[in-house]
């Protein structure tokens, strides 16, 4: 007869033994990507006495700022707790791409708080998409405002946005911090206020995860009227309206907001701005055409 505590055992053991194959995996995982990066490759010197091609693990710890014996016990898969700080460094010195990247992450049960540059919800298909939408802006975004893709006449409508590193590619980010996209949005208190709320109701899902910590930290130091806002602690779910914007090349322009989610949860979404009356479309498509100029010089 199986006891109430034999049952509660169960999971608890079946979760254990996947940590600890994650563990293991990982450490193989390092261990592996050390051993094929050249000295030359991190700009160390080669030395005459190296018996590998690949990094010591001292010379890993360094370049990653953490302990030898730290990182040792990592590539021994000791239970031990890795901060996404750690994961970050670590992947920037054994020099991973995205995908890789990706994959430490998911081995360490970690969120990576780093907007990614390439994301799996843009495929080939979304961004002909968001060409083809031409001469209407539309953009990728997260659920955390971070615009993954856009089309050409979004990457001036409020900015150019070409010239915006990728980590701060962030729609609350820029409404705080880029005096060009605050200028544009005609309503600038209404809409910071709008995505504070729809931010704080999207995050209650994700509480734990440190992309969203780090982000709302960022903001809060960033912005009192952030702070001011973000204190309210209003809750509103996303839904389409009107929205007006002052463009730096055409003037201002109406036009109506659609959500077109890319999956069954409210994570990933095409953002689409179609134009609300002939004038803002007459306008748009002169914004098109600057955008196609530009990208052609």
């Amino acid at each position: 007869m199986t006891t109430m505590a034999q049952e509660t055992a169960v999971p608890a053991i079946a979760s254990a033994s996947l940590s600890a194959i994650r563990r293991h995996e990982l450490a193989a995982f390092l261990r592996h990507r050390r051993e094929h990066i050249t000295p030359e490759q991190v700009g160390l010197p080669r030395g005459r006495r190296r018996r590998t091609p690949g990094l010591r693990r001292e010379e890993v710890a360094q370049l990653s700022a953490v302990g030898v014996t730290w990182y040792t016990w990592l590539e021994q898969a000791r239970d031990i707790q890795v901060s996404v700080q750690v994961l970050d460094a670590l992947a920037r010195a054994l020099l991973l791409d995205p995908s890789e990247r990706s994959h430490l992450f998911q081995l360490a049960g970690a969120i990576d708080p780093t907007p990614a540059t390439v994301c799996p919800s843009v495929t080939p298909a979304i961004r002909q998409v968001l060409e083809q939408l031409e001469p209407v802006p539309a953009c990728v975004q997260n659920s955390r405002y971070d615009i993954l893709a856009y089309n050409r006449t979004y990457g001036l409508l409020l900015c150019d946005l070409d010239t915006v590193p990728p980590e701060d590619r962030n729609c609350m980010i820029l409404s705080y911090s880029n005096d060009d996209w605050r200028s544009s949005i005609i309503h600038l208190p209404e809409a910071q206020r709008l995505m504070a709320a729809r931010f704080r109701a999207t995050m209650a899902g994700h509480l734990a995860e440190p992309g969203w910590k780090m982000l709302l930290k960022r903001l809060r130091a960033l912005s009192p009227e952030f702070r001011e806002v973000w204190d309210r602690h209003e809750v509103v779910e996303h839904r389409g309206r009107r929205k007006e914007f002052m463009n730096h090349y055409v003037g201002q322009v109406s036009v109506d907001h659609t959500d077109l989610w890319l999956g069954p949860e409210a994570g990933p979404r095409m953002v689409i701005y179609a134009p609300a009356d002939d004038e803002t479309r007459r306008r748009l498509e002169k914004l098109h055409a600057i955008a196609r100029e530009r990208g052609s010089a």
